[in-house]
């Protein structure tokens, strides 16, 4: 059966340009072995990338051993879920700009978060192409 996005519908990719996921297929999807569960689908932003490294999570710099080509700001990534929500804790705490947060990509980011962050937040930071 296939995974489902927070939508409710099939989980669709969220890049194949960088190949992101925990299994590098593009997808944000479940895994019994990721740990950092990298189920959210964001499009990265210069603070998320500058916040990340202050965490000590380079998302910059390539690695190619671990099949990391290295992010730049408006890439698409599957994050892991619990940086995500320490970007978010930190700008309601005003400790960072709302800029911080990268935006959502609803259709790709697997239901599965929804253990953690309810959809209303989610959709408040859902991605808008336009």
């Amino acid at each position: 059966m296939p995974e489902r996005n927070v939508l409710g519908e099939e989980l669709k990719p969220c890049s194949t340009d960088p190949l992101t996921g925990f299994e590098r297929d593009g997808c944000c999807g479940t895994h019994p072995d990721d740990r950092g569960r990298h189920e959210l689908c964001a499009v990265l932003t210069e603070e998320f990338l500058q916040f990340s490294r202050t965490r000590g999570n380079d998302l910059v710099t390539p690695r190619p051993e671990l099949q990391f080509p290295g992010l730049d700001p408006g890439d698409r990534w599957c994050l892991c879920l619990g940086r995500w929500l320490e970007a978010l804790e930190a700008t309601r705490g005003q400790q960072l700009a709302e800029t911080t947060v990268p935006s959502v990509v609803l259709e790709a980011t697997n239901e599965s978060v929804l253990d953690a962050v309810d959809r209303e937040t989610l959709e408040l930071h859902a991605y808008d192409p336009t």
